[in-house]
């Protein structure tokens, strides 16, 4: 019984710093935030080198934004929501930022480095969207 508690303390007291770091986490998107998210669709004949992506594409593109990023995630598609069926994007590209006008003042004057760096990785034409983090 005493090794029972005694086990039970152990893994509570473990899973206690796992469900602040979630928390933490958690935190750096909040309301207000800017989501930048570069979408790339999937279809047939369509390419993209996550490799070169993750490596190169992003983090260039997440320097010129500077302090205005919070934080950039890179998303890898594996399925849709209708099992059996692609994927709609083979990759989604995420950067959280504090400021919209911020963030186009810092792409502007690199848009076509930005741009030229898509034939490095992809063939596909990406969908941007941006919002705002409402929750």
């Amino acid at each position: 019984m005493k090794l029972k508690l005694i086990v039970t303390f152990f893994l509570l007291a473990a899973c206690f710093p796992a469900f602040s770091q979630e928390k933490q986490n958690m935190a750096v998107v909040e309301r207000g935030l800017i989501k930048v998210s570069i979408m790339y669709p999937y279809a047939e004949g369509k390419t993209f080198s996550m490799a070169y992506y993750e490596t190169k594409h992003m983090p260039m593109v997440a320097a010129f934004l500077g302090s205005n990023l919070v934080k950039y995630t890179i998303e890898k598609g594996i399925a849709s929501g209708i099992p059996n069926q692609p994927s709609p994007f083979m990759a989604i590209g995420t950067f959280y930022v504090k400021s919209l006008s911020d963030y186009q003042a810092a792409i502007g004057p690199h848009r076509d480095a930005i741009r030229a760096d898509f034939l490095n990785y992809t063939n596909i034409i990406p969908v941007i969207l941006v919002s705002e983090v409402v929750k």
